[in-house]
Protein backbone atom coordinates (compact mmCIF):
# COMPACT_ATOMS: atom_id res chain seq x y z
CA UNK A 1 0.00 0.00 0.00
CA UNK A 2 1.30 3.32 -1.16
CA UNK A 3 2.06 5.32 1.79
CA UNK A 4 0.13 8.97 2.44
CA UNK A 5 2.32 12.03 2.76
CA UNK A 6 0.37 13.75 4.38
CA UNK A 7 -0.83 11.57 6.87
CA UNK A 8 2.86 10.81 7.66
CA UNK A 9 3.75 14.57 8.79
CA UNK A 10 0.20 14.85 10.27
CA UNK A 11 -1.28 17.17 7.84
CA UNK A 12 -4.34 17.96 5.91
CA UNK A 13 -3.93 17.81 2.34
CA UNK A 14 -4.76 21.33 1.70
CA UNK A 15 -1.87 22.86 4.54
CA UNK A 16 0.05 25.66 3.38
CA UNK A 17 3.55 25.47 2.71
CA UNK A 18 4.60 27.20 5.60
CA UNK A 19 2.48 24.25 7.68
CA UNK A 20 3.92 21.52 5.86
CA UNK A 21 7.52 23.14 7.05
CA UNK A 22 6.40 23.43 10.99
CA UNK A 23 5.23 19.94 10.71
CA UNK A 24 7.80 18.47 9.75
CA UNK A 25 10.47 20.39 11.95
CA UNK A 26 8.80 19.47 14.71
CA UNK A 27 8.51 15.69 13.68
CA UNK A 28 12.41 15.84 12.78
CA UNK A 29 13.72 17.17 16.28
CA UNK A 30 11.36 14.72 18.33
CA UNK A 31 11.94 11.49 16.07
CA UNK A 32 16.39 12.79 15.34
CA UNK A 33 17.89 9.30 15.50
CA UNK A 34 20.35 11.31 18.01
CA UNK A 35 17.81 11.55 20.60
CA UNK A 36 17.45 9.34 23.52
CA UNK A 37 13.49 8.86 22.15
CA UNK A 38 14.57 9.20 18.60
CA UNK A 39 13.90 6.53 15.71
CA UNK A 40 15.90 6.29 12.76
CA UNK A 41 12.76 4.49 10.72
CA UNK A 42 10.18 6.94 11.69
CA UNK A 43 12.95 9.80 10.70
CA UNK A 44 13.63 8.49 7.15
CA UNK A 45 9.85 8.22 6.96
CA UNK A 46 9.52 11.71 7.70
CA UNK A 47 12.15 13.09 5.72
CA UNK A 48 10.84 11.31 2.56
CA UNK A 49 7.10 12.53 3.14
CA UNK A 50 9.11 16.42 3.29
CA UNK A 51 11.09 15.96 0.24
CA UNK A 52 8.04 15.44 -1.66
CA UNK A 53 5.58 17.91 -0.42
CA UNK A 54 7.48 19.95 1.21
CA UNK A 55 8.31 21.20 -2.42
CA UNK A 56 6.05 22.45 -4.92
CA UNK A 57 6.64 21.29 -7.92
CA UNK A 58 6.90 17.67 -6.92
CA UNK A 59 3.77 18.11 -4.66
CA UNK A 60 1.97 18.68 -7.85
CA UNK A 61 3.45 15.33 -9.47
CA UNK A 62 2.57 13.70 -6.24
CA UNK A 63 -1.15 15.39 -6.09
CA UNK A 64 -2.00 14.25 -9.20
CA UNK A 65 -1.13 10.49 -9.01
CA UNK A 66 -2.05 10.24 -5.65
CA UNK A 67 -0.87 8.41 -2.35
CA UNK A 68 -2.61 4.79 -3.17
CA UNK A 69 -2.20 5.19 -6.96
CA UNK A 70 -3.36 7.04 -9.79
CA UNK A 71 -4.38 6.37 -13.88
CA UNK A 72 -3.27 2.96 -14.75
CA UNK A 73 -2.21 2.05 -10.96
CA UNK A 74 0.74 3.62 -10.99
CA UNK A 75 1.89 5.98 -7.90
CA UNK A 76 4.01 8.62 -7.40
CA UNK A 77 7.00 6.68 -7.08
CA UNK A 78 6.62 4.73 -10.37
CA UNK A 79 6.46 8.49 -12.41
CA UNK A 80 8.65 9.53 -10.93
CA UNK A 81 11.51 6.42 -11.59
CA UNK A 82 9.93 6.78 -15.38
CA UNK A 83 11.29 10.82 -15.54
CA UNK A 84 15.04 9.44 -14.15
CA UNK A 85 15.13 7.24 -11.34
CA UNK A 86 15.26 8.63 -8.32
CA UNK A 87 11.68 9.70 -7.03
CA UNK A 88 13.43 12.70 -4.84
CA UNK A 89 15.61 14.28 -7.01
CA UNK A 90 18.97 14.76 -5.53
CA UNK A 91 20.91 11.87 -4.50
CA UNK A 92 20.79 8.93 -2.98
CA UNK A 93 22.85 7.98 -0.03
CA UNK A 94 21.94 4.39 2.26
CA UNK A 95 18.63 3.86 1.03
CA UNK A 96 17.53 7.94 1.94
CA UNK A 97 16.86 10.30 -0.39
CA UNK A 98 17.81 13.91 -0.26
CA UNK A 99 17.22 17.20 -2.01
CA UNK A 100 19.94 19.77 -1.80
CA UNK A 101 16.99 21.99 -2.49
CA UNK A 102 16.11 21.74 0.97
CA UNK A 103 18.96 22.56 2.93
CA UNK A 104 18.16 26.06 3.74
CA UNK A 105 14.73 23.87 6.02
CA UNK A 106 16.80 20.96 7.25
CA UNK A 107 19.87 22.94 8.53
CA UNK A 108 18.71 23.85 12.04
CA UNK A 109 17.34 20.58 12.43
CA UNK A 110 20.83 18.51 11.58
CA UNK A 111 22.83 21.86 13.28
CA UNK A 112 21.23 20.66 16.52
CA UNK A 113 22.56 17.66 16.46
CA UNK A 114 25.82 18.21 14.01
CA UNK A 115 26.90 21.57 15.28
CA UNK A 116 26.29 22.40 11.19
CA UNK A 117 26.56 18.74 9.69
CA UNK A 118 29.73 17.75 11.23
CA UNK A 119 30.05 17.64 14.50
CA UNK A 120 28.16 17.71 17.95
CA UNK A 121 30.45 19.70 20.22
CA UNK A 122 30.71 23.26 20.77
CA UNK A 123 32.69 25.36 22.49
CA UNK A 124 31.08 26.32 25.97
CA UNK A 125 30.94 29.90 26.78
CA UNK A 126 30.19 31.38 30.00
CA UNK A 127 26.80 33.11 30.74
CA UNK A 128 25.63 36.60 30.14
CA UNK A 129 24.77 39.37 31.94
CA UNK A 130 22.63 42.22 31.84
CA UNK A 131 23.20 45.67 34.49
CA UNK A 132 22.23 48.87 34.04
CA UNK A 133 24.03 52.25 33.78
CA UNK A 134 22.71 55.62 35.16
CA UNK A 135 24.41 58.78 33.19
CA UNK A 136 22.65 62.52 32.49
CA UNK A 137 21.79 64.04 29.64
CA UNK A 138 24.36 65.67 28.50
CA UNK A 139 26.41 62.58 28.81
CA UNK A 140 24.12 60.86 26.28
CA UNK A 141 24.31 64.02 24.26
CA UNK A 142 27.81 63.98 23.66
CA UNK A 143 29.07 60.54 25.17
CA UNK A 144 31.11 59.61 28.05
CA UNK A 145 33.66 56.91 29.70
CA UNK A 146 31.83 55.27 32.32
CA UNK A 147 34.20 53.33 34.85
CA UNK A 148 31.77 50.30 36.34
CA UNK A 149 32.73 47.46 38.68
CA UNK A 150 30.74 44.11 38.79
CA UNK A 151 30.53 41.29 41.01
CA UNK A 152 30.13 38.07 38.71
CA UNK A 153 32.09 34.84 38.18
CA UNK A 154 35.84 35.44 37.24
CA UNK A 155 38.37 33.09 36.02
CA UNK A 156 39.95 31.58 39.58
CA UNK A 157 42.57 33.71 40.70
CA UNK A 158 44.40 30.54 42.61
CA UNK A 159 44.55 27.81 40.06
CA UNK A 160 44.00 30.29 37.17
CA UNK A 161 40.93 28.73 35.60
CA UNK A 162 42.59 25.07 35.18
CA UNK A 163 41.00 23.96 38.30
CA UNK A 164 43.69 22.04 40.08
CA UNK A 165 45.23 23.17 43.19
CA UNK A 166 48.69 24.53 42.02
CA UNK A 167 51.52 22.51 42.63
CA UNK A 168 48.91 18.79 42.20
CA UNK A 169 50.21 16.30 39.71
CA UNK A 170 47.96 16.81 36.16
CA UNK A 171 48.17 13.78 33.24
CA UNK A 172 45.82 13.59 30.06
CA UNK A 173 42.36 11.77 30.59
CA UNK A 174 42.92 8.45 30.29
CA UNK A 175 39.11 8.37 28.43
CA UNK A 176 39.98 10.74 25.52
CA UNK A 177 43.32 11.08 25.30
CA UNK A 178 43.63 15.07 26.22
CA UNK A 179 41.38 15.78 23.66
CA UNK A 180 38.32 16.55 25.48
CA UNK A 181 35.98 14.53 23.47
CA UNK A 182 34.77 11.69 22.26
CA UNK A 183 34.12 10.99 18.60
CA UNK A 184 31.83 8.40 17.47
CA UNK A 185 30.45 7.13 14.18
CA UNK A 186 26.43 7.59 13.46
CA UNK A 187 24.02 6.76 10.75
CA UNK A 188 21.97 9.65 9.35
CA UNK A 189 19.81 10.13 6.54
CA UNK A 190 22.97 11.35 4.87
CA UNK A 191 24.80 8.16 5.61
CA UNK A 192 27.69 7.89 7.86
CA UNK A 193 28.69 10.78 9.91
CA UNK A 194 31.20 11.49 12.77
CA UNK A 195 30.14 13.38 15.27
CA UNK A 196 32.02 14.87 18.77
CA UNK A 197 30.67 15.03 22.16
CA UNK A 198 32.28 16.46 25.62
CA UNK A 199 34.15 13.82 27.37
CA UNK A 200 31.91 12.95 30.24
CA UNK A 201 35.04 11.90 32.36
CA UNK A 202 37.08 15.66 32.80
CA UNK A 203 34.11 17.29 31.06
CA UNK A 204 36.54 18.79 28.13
CA UNK A 205 38.94 19.56 29.96
CA UNK A 206 41.04 17.02 28.48
CA UNK A 207 43.37 17.05 31.69
CA UNK A 208 43.15 14.25 35.17
CA UNK A 209 44.49 15.84 38.04
CA UNK A 210 45.04 14.37 41.72
CA UNK A 211 43.91 16.97 43.76
CA UNK A 212 41.20 19.83 43.01
CA UNK A 213 41.61 23.63 43.07
CA UNK A 214 40.68 24.40 47.10
CA UNK A 215 39.17 28.11 46.05
CA UNK A 216 36.56 26.66 43.51
CA UNK A 217 36.55 23.23 43.67
CA UNK A 218 37.67 22.32 40.57
CA UNK A 219 35.36 24.70 38.80
CA UNK A 220 38.03 27.13 37.52
CA UNK A 221 36.25 30.09 38.30
CA UNK A 222 35.18 31.98 41.47
CA UNK A 223 33.02 34.97 42.38
CA UNK A 224 34.70 38.59 42.57
CA UNK A 225 34.14 41.63 40.84
CA UNK A 226 36.21 43.42 37.79
CA UNK A 227 36.37 46.89 37.18
CA UNK A 228 36.16 48.04 33.63
CA UNK A 229 35.85 51.63 31.31
CA UNK A 230 32.36 51.83 29.24
CA UNK A 231 32.28 54.18 26.52
CA UNK A 232 29.20 55.57 25.77
CA UNK A 233 28.92 56.92 22.47
CA UNK A 234 27.36 60.48 21.50
CA UNK A 235 23.57 60.11 20.68
CA UNK A 236 22.69 57.36 22.45
CA UNK A 237 19.36 57.51 23.92
CA UNK A 238 16.99 56.06 26.70
CA UNK A 239 16.29 52.61 27.27
CA UNK A 240 19.42 51.56 24.36
CA UNK A 241 21.77 48.73 25.22
CA UNK A 242 25.71 48.12 25.26
CA UNK A 243 26.95 45.28 24.05
CA UNK A 244 30.68 44.29 25.38
CA UNK A 245 31.63 41.10 24.01
CA UNK A 246 33.88 39.00 26.29
CA UNK A 247 32.38 40.92 29.54
CA UNK A 248 30.31 38.57 30.71
CA UNK A 249 30.92 35.54 33.32
CA UNK A 250 34.03 33.50 32.82
CA UNK A 251 33.87 29.75 31.30
CA UNK A 252 37.96 28.63 31.87
CA UNK A 253 36.81 25.83 29.25
CA UNK A 254 35.58 28.45 26.67
CA UNK A 255 34.96 31.79 26.08
CA UNK A 256 33.53 34.59 28.55
CA UNK A 257 29.93 35.70 27.97
CA UNK A 258 28.88 39.23 27.54
CA UNK A 259 27.95 41.80 28.95
CA UNK A 260 24.73 44.11 28.22
CA UNK A 261 24.32 47.44 30.05
CA UNK A 262 21.04 49.06 30.03
CA UNK A 263 21.69 52.89 29.33
CA UNK A 264 18.89 54.96 31.61
CA UNK A 265 19.30 58.78 30.73
CA UNK A 266 17.98 61.58 33.53
CA UNK A 267 15.91 63.93 33.07
CA UNK A 268 16.86 67.66 32.35
CA UNK A 269 14.54 70.22 33.07
CA UNK A 270 15.58 72.39 30.23
CA UNK A 271 15.64 69.95 27.67
CA UNK A 272 13.43 67.71 26.21
CA UNK A 273 14.65 64.86 23.37
CA UNK A 274 12.93 63.94 20.42
CA UNK A 275 14.54 61.81 18.50
CA UNK A 276 18.03 64.06 17.57
CA UNK A 277 15.74 66.83 18.30
CA UNK A 278 15.74 69.17 21.42
CA UNK A 279 13.09 70.70 22.78
CA UNK A 280 12.86 74.02 25.00
CA UNK A 281 10.97 76.80 26.10
CA UNK A 282 11.91 80.49 26.14
CA UNK A 283 9.49 83.29 28.00
CA UNK A 284 9.50 86.99 26.47
CA UNK A 285 7.76 90.38 27.98
CA UNK A 286 5.12 91.83 25.71
CA UNK A 287 7.19 94.70 24.93
CA UNK A 288 9.77 91.87 23.57
CA UNK A 289 7.46 90.42 21.42
CA UNK A 290 5.88 93.59 19.95
CA UNK A 291 9.39 95.54 19.02
CA UNK A 292 11.42 92.71 18.83
CA UNK A 293 14.77 91.53 20.35
CA UNK A 294 17.57 89.63 20.63
CA UNK A 295 17.88 87.14 23.06
CA UNK A 296 20.36 84.46 24.73
CA UNK A 297 18.80 81.19 24.25
CA UNK A 298 20.49 78.24 26.21
CA UNK A 299 21.60 75.13 24.33
CA UNK A 300 23.26 72.03 25.27
CA UNK A 301 26.61 74.05 23.31
CA UNK A 302 26.31 77.14 25.72
CA UNK A 303 24.39 80.68 25.26
CA UNK A 304 23.20 80.98 21.22
CA UNK A 305 21.86 84.60 20.31
CA UNK A 306 18.29 84.41 18.69
CA UNK A 307 16.78 87.40 16.96
CA UNK A 308 12.68 87.77 18.18
CA UNK A 309 11.51 89.52 15.18
CA UNK A 310 9.26 92.63 16.63
CA UNK A 311 5.25 91.32 16.42
CA UNK A 312 6.00 87.64 17.47
CA UNK A 313 3.37 85.57 18.53
CA UNK A 314 3.31 83.94 21.24
CA UNK A 315 4.21 79.92 21.21
CA UNK A 316 6.53 80.80 18.01
CA UNK A 317 8.46 78.09 17.02
CA UNK A 318 12.52 79.29 16.06
CA UNK A 319 14.91 76.41 14.82
CA UNK A 320 18.06 76.70 15.18
CA UNK A 321 19.98 74.71 13.24
CA UNK A 322 22.49 71.71 14.31
CA UNK A 323 22.21 72.34 18.22
CA UNK A 324 20.61 69.38 18.47
CA UNK A 325 21.75 65.39 19.58
CA UNK A 326 24.09 63.84 17.34
CA UNK A 327 23.33 61.03 14.92
CA UNK A 328 24.33 57.59 17.15
CA UNK A 329 24.95 55.97 13.09
CA UNK A 330 25.57 59.09 10.67
CA UNK A 331 27.11 62.06 10.76
CA UNK A 332 25.92 65.65 11.40
CA UNK A 333 23.09 66.45 14.72
CA UNK A 334 19.24 67.32 15.08
CA UNK A 335 17.92 70.48 15.55
CA UNK A 336 17.41 72.48 18.44
CA UNK A 337 13.63 74.33 18.14
CA UNK A 338 12.89 76.94 21.12
CA UNK A 339 9.28 77.78 21.84
CA UNK A 340 8.56 81.29 22.68
CA UNK A 341 6.25 81.94 25.14
CA UNK A 342 4.70 85.73 25.61
CA UNK A 343 4.15 85.94 29.54
CA UNK A 344 1.50 88.57 29.67
CA UNK A 345 1.54 91.01 32.56
CA UNK A 346 -1.20 89.65 35.70
CA UNK A 347 -1.03 92.96 37.27
CA UNK A 348 -1.18 96.60 36.06
CA UNK A 349 -0.94 99.29 37.73
CA UNK A 350 -3.55 102.43 36.72
CA UNK A 351 -0.38 104.46 34.69
CA UNK A 352 0.48 100.89 32.89
CA UNK A 353 -3.14 100.13 31.83
CA UNK A 354 -3.75 103.54 30.84
CA UNK A 355 -0.60 102.92 28.23
CA UNK A 356 -2.10 99.67 26.92
CA UNK A 357 -5.36 101.80 26.47
CA UNK A 358 -3.83 104.16 24.39
CA UNK A 359 -1.45 101.84 22.18
CA UNK A 360 -4.36 99.69 21.59
CA UNK A 361 -5.49 98.75 17.57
Amino acid sequence: MAKDYYETLGVKKNASQDEIKKAFRKLAHEHHPDKESGNNDKFKEINEAYQTVGNEQKRKQYDQFGAAGGAGGANYQDFARSQGGNPFGGFSQGGVNFDFGDMGDLGDVFGSFFGGGRSESRQARGADIETELNISFEESVFGVEKDIQLSKKITCHHCQGNGAEPGSKISDCVNCHGTGKISSVQQTILGAFQSQRICPTCQGDGKKYDKKCKVCSGAGVEYGSEKMKVVIPAGIENGQQIRLSGKGEANPKGVAGDLYINIRVAKNPKFQRVGDDIKSDYHISVNQAIFGDKIEVETVDGLVTLKIPAGTQSHTTFKLADKGVPHLRSRGRGDQYVLVIVDIPKNLNRQQRKLLEEISI
